[in-house]
Parts: C-alpha cells; sequence; structure tokens
C-alpha cells in the first residue's frame, strides 16, 4: 500500500513538474489589476481625476501636483455593475461632478444586472474635491458643468429624457427643464457661463438652439431644412462653429447595407451671434474619403487659439487633424503618415494639441504635440516612445503636466503624470491600487505577426507563445477576434477595458500550454479607411472571414501547433466569426467559445427600416445560419438576456438550429446583464467556463 501511495505521490509530483511552465498564475490573479478610465484634469491648477474599476468596484480617485499623490474620492464597494461616467470638474476644481449607472435600453430600463430589488437608475451627482458624502442632482446624463462662476453659483446642464435640464452643482434645489420641441442633446456652455448651446433634433433635420440663462429665452443659428450638429463656441463666446450635412430622407444612408458606401458631403459652418448670420468655411469632397469619419468623437470639430479650427477627416484614407484659418483658407494637415490619432485635448492656451495614436508604431498609442498653427519641419513632437501603449492624454490646467494612462505587454494600464516638457517614461500614481500578487512577470510578451489572406489583404495579429515550448512538441491553439468590428488589439494591455480583460485572458491561455494568435481581420481601425471600409464586409458577403482562415491555417502549419486542436473565441463582432468559422469550416476549427454574436444579419434592420429582398438574401448568405448544414464543431454560447447591442433573439434562434442540426452546444445565459458584462464576477465566471470548455472540448483524448 505504502510502495502505491508513493508511485501515486511521484505521479502527481511528475505532472506538476511537467507543468510548472504553464500553470503559473490564476484567471483571478490576472484579471486583477484596476482598469482606469475618464481621466480628466481640471480647468485650474494641477489636479486630475480618473475612474478605476476594481474587481468590479467603481471608484473615483484624484490626484494634485506636484506630488501627485493618489487617493480614492468615492467609497463603492460592491460588484453592482453601475458604471461611473462623463467625470468633470466645476470651474474651480473644488467639485467634480459625474453619471453613475447605464443607459435605458428601448423598454426603459436601466441596467441592473446585481438583480437589486430595489431597482437601479441613472443619475447625476456631484461630490467635493475633499470628500464626504456624494450628492445626487437628477436623474438624467450627458452633464456639463458651467464655467465662469463659483461653485455655489454653477449650474449643470443634462440630458433627461432627451430633454436638456439645468440644476445647481449643490444638489440643492428644484431642477428646471428647458422647454424646448424634438429631442434634444449635446450641451455646450459658453466660456463665460451664460449661454448654453444644444442640439435640437426633429427627425427629419436638427437645429442648433441658445439658450441665454439670464434672458430665458432660445434662438436658433442659422435653421434649415439641413443636419446640424457639433455646435462649438469660440474662444470669445461670439461665433459658434458647427457641422452641417445635407438633407436626406429617414433611415439609413443610401448602400448602408449593400454598398458600394455613398459620398455624403459636409461642411463646417461659423455663426456671429451679434449679426445673426452664419457662413460655410469649408466642404468636403464629394468622395467617400472626405464623409465624416465615424471614429473622429469630440475631435471631429474644434475651436482653438489664433481663430483657427481644428477639425478631423480621412480626406487622404487616414484619420488625421486639420487646421485652418476660421475665415476659410486651405486645410494644414497636423498629424501626417499612413498612422491614426485616437484621442486629442488641447493645451489650456489652445495653441497646441496632445494626441494618442499609432504613428510611427502602428500596433501601439503613443503621445505626440503639435501646434495648431502646423506642425514643424519634423512633424508632431513625439513625447512617448518605445514598447509600451500610452492614451486617453489630458493637460493640467497650470499646463506644467500631462496625465495619461499607460501599459505595455506585461504591465496592465494605470494612470501616469509627466512634466508637459519631458519625454520618456513617466511617473506612475496610485501603485498601491495594483494587487501585489498580480503576475505581471510571468507574462509573456506577443509578437508581431502579419498574415496574408487569400485575396492578398494583410492583418497585423499578436502571436503569444507559453513559456516551456519544446521542439516537436505540439500544442493546442486558439484564434481570438475582437468585436466592434471597428476595434485594433495590441502587442499590450489594450487601452479599452471589455480588450484589457482580453487580453488577460489570452495571457492566461498562454500560461496554460495554448499557443494564441489575435487576429486584426479587415474592418478593424488604426490601418485606414479602406482597410477599415473593406468590401463586401460583414452582412454585405462577409470578405474578413477569408483573414480568419489565414489565421487558421498560419497555426495549422506551424510545427508547434496540433492542428486537430485550433479553436475561436471572441465577443459581438468576434463571435459571429467565431460561429461563422464553426458553421463554415469545422474541419479547420475544432471548437468554440461565442459571446454574445450575430448569427443572422437577415434578421437586423436600421433605423427601423428592413433590408430589401436583396440585401437580405446577402445578409443571410454572410450569416453563420446560411451553413448551418456543415456545422459539426462543440461551441460555448453567451449572452445576457438585456443586451442593447445584439439581439438576444439572436442566440434563441442559433440553438433551436443547432438542436434541429444535432451539434454539442452549451449555453450561459446571465439574466440582466447587457452586451458589455457589467459584473466581475460574471467576466470570472464566463471565463472560467470559456476555458474549461476548451480542455474538454480540444484535449485530444
Amino acid at each position: 500500500m505504502k510502495r502505491i501511495a508513493g508511485l501515486v505521490f511521484l505521479f502527481v509530483l511528475l505532472v506538476a513538474v511537467a507543468f510548472a511552465g504553464d500553470e503559473k498564475f490564476t484567471l483571478q490573479q490576472v484579471l486583477s489589476s484596476p482598469f482606469p478610465s475618464e481621466m480628466t484634469a481640471a480647468p485650474k491648477g494641477s489636479r486630475i481625476a480618473w475612474v478605476f474599476r476594481a474587481q468590479g468596484q467603481r471608484n473615483i480617485w484624484v490626484a494634485e501636483g506636484p506630488k501627485f499623490a493618489a487617493r480614492h474620492l468615492t467609497s463603492y464597494n460592491k460588484d453592482d455593475g453601475q458604471e461611473i461616467t462623463s467625470l468633470a470638474f466645476s470651474a474651480s476644481g473644488n467639485t467634480l461632478v459625474y453619471v453613475r449607472g447605464g443607459s435605458k435600453n428601448q423598454a426603459g430600463e436601466v441596467p441592473n444586472p446585481a438583480n437589486n430589488p430595489e431597482g437601479a437608475d441613472q443619475a447625476i451627482w456631484s461630490i467635493a474635491w475633499t470628500g464626504g458624502a456624494p450628492k445626487k442632482i437628477d436623474l438624467g446624463n450627458s452633464p456639463v458643468v458651467s464655467p465662469g462662476r463659483t461653485d455655489a453659483a454653477a449650474l449643470v446642464a443634462y440630458v433627461k429624457e432627451n430633454q436638456i435640464w439645468l440644476a445647481p452643482i449643490s444638489g440643492v434645489g428644484k431642477p428646471r427643464q428647458i422647454v424646448e420641441r424634438g429631442q434634444n442633446s449635446s450641451p455646450v456652455w459658453s466660456p463665460d457661463g451664460k449661454k448654453l448651446a444644444f442640439i435640437s433634433n426633429r427627425t427629419t433635420h436638427s437645429l442648433i438652439a441658445i439658450y441665454d440663462t439670464a434672458k430665458k429665452s432660445i434662438r436658433f443659428v442659422a435653421p434649415s431644412v439641413d443636419r446640424d450638429g457639433n455646435p462649438r463656441w469660440s474662444p470669445d463666446g461670439q461665433s459658434i462653429a458647427f457641422v452641417r450635412t445635407p438633407a436626406r430622407p429617414t433611415g439609413p444612408a443610401p448602400g448602408f447595407w449593400t454598398g458600394p458606401d455613398a459620398p455624403s458631403p459636409w461642411a463646417i459652418w461659423i455663426a456671429g451671434l451679434a449679426s445673426g448670420s452664419a457662413r460655410q468655411i469649408w466642404r468636403s469632397a464629394d468622395n467617400v474619403e472626405s464623409n465624416i469619419p465615424r471614429m473622429a468623437g469630440p475631435a471631429l470639430l474644434n475651436w482653438a487659439a489664433g481663430g483657427r479650427i481644428v477639425f478631423a477627416s480621412e480626406m487622404d484614407g487616414w484619420l488625421h487633424l486639420y487646421s485652418m484659418s476660421s475665415t476659410g483658407d486651405s486645410p494644414i494637415l497636423l498629424t501626417p503618415g499612413e498612422c491614426e490619432f485616437e484621442q486629442a485635448t488641447f493645451t489650456p492656451d489652445l495653441r497646441s494639441i496632445v494626441f494618442a495614436s499609432n504613428c510611427g508604431d502602428i500596433d501601439r498609442r503613443h503621445i505626440s504635440r503639435v501646434s495648431v498653427a502646423g506642425p514643424e519641419t519634423s512633424g508632431p513632437e513625439v513625447l512617448t516612445s518605445g514598447d509600451g501603449i500610452e492614451w486617453a492624454p489630458v493637460v493640467t490646467g497650470d499646463g506644467k503636466s500631462i496625465a495619461y494612462f499607460a501599459s505595455d505587454a506585461r504591465l496592465p494600464a494605470m494612470p501616469h503624470v509627466r512634466g508637459a516638457t519631458a519625454t520618456g517614461k513617466g511617473e506612475m500614481l496610485a501603485k498601491s491600487a495594483l494587487p501585489k500578487d498580480f503576475p505581471s512577470e510571468k507574462l509573456v510578451v506577443p509578437q508581431q505577426v502579419i498574415l496574408k489572406s487569400a485575396d492578398g489583404v494583410e492583418c497585423h495579429s499578436q502571436l503569444f507563445l507559453p513559456a516551456g515550448l519544446k521542439p516537436g512538441e505540439k500544442r493546442p491553439a486558439v484564434i481570438f477576434m475582437h468585436g466592434g468590428p471597428m476595434r485594433q488589439m495590441m502587442l499590450g494591455w489594450h487601452n479599452r477595458g471589455y480588450y484589457h480583460q482580453a487580453y488577460a485572458v489570452n495571457q492566461y491561455f498562454a500560461s496554460r500550454g495554448y499557443i494564441v494568435l489575435s487576429v486584426n481581420y479587415r474592418s478593424g481601425i488604426m490601418y485606414g479607411r479602406a482597410f477599415r471600409e473593406a468590401k463586401d464586409r460583414g452582412a454585405r458577403g462577409a470578405s474578413e472571414y477569408q483573414d480568419i482562415v489565414a489565421a487558421g491555417k498560419y497555426l495549422a502549419a506551424r510545427p508547434d501547433v496540433d492542428p486537430r486542436r485550433v479553436g475561436l473565441w471572441g465577443g459581438s463582432y468576434g463571435g459571429y466569426l467565431t460561429a461563422l468559422g464553426l458553421a463554415r469550416d469545422s474541419d479547420l476549427f475544432a471548437a468554440g467559445v461565442d459571446l454574445h454574436g450575430v448569427h443572422d444579419w437577415s434578421q437586423r434592420d436600421i433605423a427601423g427600416v428592413p433590408l430589401p429582398a436583396d440585401a437580405a438574401k446577402l445578409a443571410r448568405d454572410s450569416s453563420p445560419v446560411a451553413s448551418i448544414e456543415k456545422w459539426k464543431s462543440p461551441v460555448l454560447l453567451i449572452q445576457g438576456d438585456d443586451d442593447r447591442n445584439v439581439a438576444f433573439a439572436q442566440m434563441v434562434d442559433l440553438v433551436a438550429r443547432l438542436r434541429r442540426q444535432g451539434v454539442y452546444f452549451e449555453q450561459m445565459v446571465y439574466p440582466d446583464e447587457v452586451h458589455d458584462f457589467l459584473l466581475h464576477s460574471n467576466w470570472l465566471h464566463i471565463y472560467s467556463a470559456a476555458f474549461d470548455f476548451f480542455e474538454r472540448k480540444m484535449s485530444g483524448k
């Protein structure tokens, strides 16, 4: 008996030694780092604030120069799925305003994934810089604090039930609605805090409205049949710049589903408040490259110093920033190169722009600075470089420091700060928030791999190789596909929370002996408009699936991969491609984990307009359900039933089809969860189940 016990012990010991190079850390450890977001700076001084999501607990953190000692300001201590967004300072920097809670679904319900029987809401709160209990201002979202006023007199403009409301930042006093017909949004204060511009959507057209807080009156800026948006005040408050797009019927733009994309010109207008007159200062060309850039965000249009306008365009095929005089002249390219900016902010004097881009390092992000008058001969000034990833820069109100987030292949996203004129690495803030047992040193550094698909398209990918690979050894492999599809995975920890976690899971797979390939398939961002708006993509023909096949064949041909054990996993659009791979090529892909994927494009519509018959047929042919008869490989399906991005009916329909086909599947349904699962505990459960599924279905036994 002792000899048998000894042999059992020896066997266990040998197994432990054999897998010692793979089993280095737990899933809980690699998902334990806090994810930072909402970096913002006070208008004056050196105060900054951001939000940490730490294992589901979301809280506001702050720091102040010159030492920038970090501290948490709020004390929400539950993994309850209540997000914190729209973080902003008052003019004095003594108060912060934020939104807690998610947006409503079509039924008018706010996310409540923790199933709180008392319900949940989306509300605007304020809290003093010195701390204390937060004060609830009102239900709503999109708050902006009036500048030029003391905190005692400051007002918060916000949106509630598609109307603009005003309330004291103190939370004391009754909120009042700015009564105006239409669906009203996007409030923007004038520099003196006495007027408020907003967009009034009238369904067929939209107007720029201006509310005068003293006169309690409303006027409209150059009303027309067109769609006006993105109002921006001049620094002196005497003019407003805005974007105008030509009138068109309601519903999707021509060619949305079937392509090719149609030219949709847009223009920049400027209105003088005193004269009441408005003029066009720039108009895009009549080609698809010059359409409004979908990924520009708040950087689409802004007013800078010296009477200059800064705007975003893809007129040369890449998402860049341009500058021109407000009187109208030829735009100057500020961010040259075959690369794209992602976020941009102004210095306090509005003379320079600090931006994050992939210029010079296409699979990462770095921070640069450029004058609004135009770059020097050598181009924008590069502030960060190397193997790190830096994003979301803000300049402190005194102009002395730049705060931002940074990561690299092993270090997860954390807040950093640097001198405004310095180069090189900045100082990490809130080091104590990073768990002591976080396994940074045990992570692998992914390698850049560029794949070429059957039609010649090149796709950048990241290859995670597990430690301890031996010559002749064949490992299982998984392909990860991001969602969006307008996303890009990078050579390190990601700058978005959803993919920050996905990167952690890819590292976990590698630590357990899997070879992982993360594919930036066509229709993703940062490789130019032609790549993002790829011909025949998605519901128009699924051309991007060629990139997944190329990835599968690349792995199957590697000497260290077992070609019988190549799996697929991804969420949203990545879930769609997972299902498409299993449906079309079960011989190539052995198993898959599909998180909230689309399975039948023909069941979707845009703006309530159903697809034409020919587009519906093409959409269905581009979907996993069209190849259901060929589907053989097992799949794990995961979705929340309060998904606001992909209808839960997509999963219901696929399950019925798989049952009829006799395909093995497992399902995980999360009541009251949304598309981007809100509870950390659910993410742990999901990722653990995903790994277990691959272990069981690709064991090779």
